[in-house]
């Protein structure tokens, strides 16, 4: 692709066909053994790996960033007063901890007006009132409970699911259960949800998504990291759905991205700075993570501490200032997140890495396998 090209990139040269059966529907029995394709961004180069092999492209003074987020169980089913009719409930973000004020999404919508009335449980401990419109599935709701405000937040996510994408289908579909119970005899599909749509270092609650990429990496593996002398830091970019929405413009310069919470300490921007100076590699695990990453970059690639919010929508043509390698997982067709690997990794190598994995049988979605972008 010529340099003039670059510049006048189009949504639709970003679609693909993504067979069913490659969108995984459960993880792999073992965090670090998903499969991992290794694209080495300068020359093309291919190579067909396991994530457990990470650790052999990097070494002493390398630094890798994860996001220490917290999936919550944001998916709720209720019943409507009076009908009893099926409401599923998906838990935005919090509005006002002391009046139980939340923003969510309600599922199906038209059902739905200001006044109604929401039963969570059986025994109408916690009912929700809505109390506003937001957008045309978006309400906000005020929760009414004798609970205390530590104890309401307690029950409420204990009558929650884990906010697995649509693609997922739980309950799975027979075929799909039958390979399930295979791979994990002695566990239900909650207790898998609950244990693997959740990284192991999880820590600041506030995400209705997981970030997936971070998904992969297990105690094992991030020990045998930390004897290679590669430093793990940590930034939190709180998971929104606003940022999985489809693009529906043709001209990617019209799209726009909802804005994302983020957090990055001083101690990664000491990292990076400390990094960038012995020409080490910096990892940037996700792409929520190299958002956070650009959106805080001055314009020698270092970076600055900050707390606040990122709007940043990153496509082809871009050019990268903190992180020289990119670990992430395998998009969808015409995904924001798709855009950005093609803008870090090229067009032309990114589309090709896509077609061998396509072929190969990769799995694609948030359960699915990952990709390594080196030089």
């Amino acid at each position: 692709m010529n340099h003039f090209d670059q510049y006048n990139m189009k949504l639709s040269q970003f679609k693909f066909r993504l067979p069913e059966e490659q969108i995984a529907q459960f993880p792999s029995p073992y965090r670090d053994e998903a499969r991992m394709l290794v694209l080495h961004r300068k020359s093309g180069e291919i190579e067909h790996k396991q994530v457990k092999d990470t650790v052999a492209y990097f070494g002493e003074g390398d630094v890798f960033i994860f996001n220490d987020t917290q999936v919550f169980p944001a998916r709720l089913y209720a019943k409507k007063e009076k009908t009893m009719a099926n409401i599923e409930i998906f838990l935005l973000r919090e509005l006002n901890h002391d009046l139980r004020f939340w923003d969510v999404l309600v599922d199906p919508a038209r059902k739905i007006r200001i006044g109604n009335k929401l039963f969570l449980d059986e025994d109408t401990t916690i009912v929700a009132e809505v109390i506003d419109n937001t957008t045309s599935r978006g309400r906000t709701l005020r929760f009414l409970t004798d609970y205390d405000n530590s104890e309401f937040t307690q029950y409420l996510y204990s009558l929650g699911n884990m906010p697995l994408p649509k693609y997922i289908h739980r309950p799975m579909k027979e075929d799909t259960r039958r390979a399930f119970e295979e791979l994990y005899p002695e566990m239900t599909e909650k207790e898998l949800d609950e244990e693997r749509y959740q990284t192991i270092f999880a820590k600041k609650i506030g995400a209705v998504a997981a970030p997936a990429s971070s998904l992969h990496f297990s105690k094992q593996l991030m020990k045998r990291m930390e004897i290679a002398g590669v430093d793990s830091q940590f930034v939190t970019s709180h998971m929104a759905l606003g940022n999985f929405k489809p693009i529906d413009v043709e001209d990617l310069t019209k799209h726009k991205v909802d804005s994302e919470q983020i957090f990055v300490a001083q101690e990664v921007a000491d990292s990076v700075e400390r990094a960038h100076a012995a020409q080490k590699h910096v990892c940037a695990v996700g792409t929520e993570v190299m958002r956070a990453l650009e959106h805080v970059a001055g314009t020698d690639g270092n970076i600055k501490a900050y707390d606040g919010w990122t709007n940043k929508f990153i496509f082809p043509p871009y050019d990268f200032t903190v992180a020289n390698t990119f670990f992430v997982n395998f998009y969808f067709p015409e995904s924001s997140q798709l855009l950005m690997v093609a803008a870090f990794a090229g067009f032309d190598h990114t589309m090709k890495a896509y077609e061998v994995a396509l072929k190969e049988g990769y799995k694609f979605g948030d359960y699915g396998d990952a990709m390594l972008i080196v030089d």
